[in-house]
């Protein structure tokens, strides 16, 4: 026993490390290194969309987002990180200055060298010649005369609203006279609200409701019996949990994604295949929710499109799905498109690619705009894909709400503030 002890410590790969002359040498492990998530691919990319606006950076605060579960141990404190607000702030971070942050979580130190300029009292090491109704002066103190502080343009605030342990668990545990293995695992949730506010109207822009699990396991194996005069007692397993409070980060990325990409007009969606998890994608909407007028489906066919029903990414693991978004009452593609297409390329010529037609849900028309508009769409994508050597033979048309049923939704509801118009398979 003493033995297998003192053999632990080597599993760990750990090293002693003397810092200090005269010092006992103290255990050091791995190095410090960036913090990363599996979103970091994701953020990355989707810098690269809002750079390529080439409008203004958006200026976002972020204000408090606390942990409302209130959950509390007394062994171990707050089961759920305090730094929400201080995570999200990271994640705009992550976007690489293609939005501007605004500090407003701690402004005291700033509020307190204002404070000090407005009594004269702050200074820089230089001397300042100013103007006054005396004439020139030299003054050591450093002149403010306002407004140095940059306004913002939204603010994100909200909190950790659940956690919910052991939602589902399962094991089995077996022994013959104390003998036996066991095993277990056990799955709880966490869920957040946000919310990006516009700052001057203080109207509410857009909320996001994310949930996510964290799933765990214990295997052992255990001897407890007497082999002759000697009791035995012999535990040995594993036992391991996704980290809590990396998945909360993770959650308050992806959030944050989706309400600046509310607010920008650019869509994060193109942007989540860069995950390191499988990206969820638009689903195709239900067979009931499906259906074609006549007139609808002579029209596609003139166009060189075919109607094969409502299939989805999963009918084929190995498509790709893209989305394109259009802005509002436009029927060209948007800046930034090139790379979108470039992938519809690439997957076709690979087997095949879905593409979902998106707009924002403030796009408000009558059922027969709304489909004319989506013809001009779906003509302009193809005349994209024509340039690139796509034939329009290839591109299939799966989906798309029909204007004369009055029992197909004229809407269907995506992500981030936007509305799917048409589902497309190309390839």
């Amino acid at each position: 026993m003493p033995l297998l002890a003192l053999a632990l410590p080597g599993c760990a790969s750990m090293t002693q490390q003397r810092i200090g002359i005269g010092e006992e040498p103290i255990i050091v492990g791995p190095p410090v290194r960036d913090n990363r998530t599996p979103m970091d691919g994701a953020l990355a990319c989707y810098a690269g969309w809002l750079a390529s606006r080439g409008a203004r950076p958006l200026v976002i605060a972020v204000g408090d987002v606390r942990d409302y579960t209130g959950k509390y141990s007394v062994n171990e404190g707050n089961a759920i990180t305090q730094g929400g607000a201080l995570m999200v702030a990271s994640a705009l971070g992550k976007l690489r200055g293609s939005v501007r942050i605004a500090e407003r979580f701690d402004p005291v130190i700033a509020e307190r060298e204002l404070a000090y300029a407005d009594r004269r009292q702050l200074g820089d090491g230089k001397v300042h010649d100013l103007a006054s109704p005396a004439g020139r002066q030299i003054v050591p103190w450093l002149p403010y005369f306002g407004g140095s502080i940059a306004a913002s343009d939204y603010y994100i605030v909200g909190g950790i609203t659940e956690l919910n342990y052991d939602i589902r668990s399962g094991g089995v545990e077996t022994g013959v006279t104390s003998v036996g293995p066991k095993a277990r695992t056990y799955t709880q949730s966490v869920a957040l609200d946000l919310r990006i506010v516009d700052t001057r109207s203080l109207l509410v822009v857009r909320t996001v409701s994310l949930t996510k699990q964290f799933t765990g396991y214990e295997t052992g194996f255990g001897v407890f019996r007497f082999f002759g005069s000697n009791l035995f007692d012999i535990n040995i397993g594993a036992k391991g949990q996704e980290p809590l409070q990396l998945g909360i980060r993770t959650a308050l990325e992806e959030a944050t994604m989706r309400l600046i990409g509310a607010v920008a007009r650019v869509d994060p969606d193109p942007c989540m295949s860069q995950a390191s998890w499988a990206a969820s994608v638009p689903p195709a909407p239900d067979a009931s929710l499906v259906s074609v007028a006549p007139s609808l489906r002579q029209r596609l066919a003139a166009n060189g499109l075919a109607l094969n029903g409502p299939a989805s990414a999963s009918a084929d693991s190995g498509a790709v799905d893209v989305s394109i978004l259009f802005e509002t009452g436009m029927d060209g593609l948007q800046g930034g498109a090139e790379a979108a297409i470039d992938r519809i390329v690439t997957g076709a010529r690979r087997g095949g690619v879905f593409v979902t037609l998106l707009a924002h849900d403030t796009e408000a028309l009558d059922p027969k705009a709304r489909a004319m508009l989506t013809d001009r769409r779906i003509a302009a994508l193809m005349a994209a894909l024509a340039k690139q050597g796509v034939a329009a033979a290839s591109i299939h048309q799966l989906w798309r709400p029909d204007p004369t049923d009055p029992t197909d939704p004229a809407v269907q509801r995506g992500s981030a503030g936007l509305q799917r118009l048409a589902r497309l398979r190309i390839g």
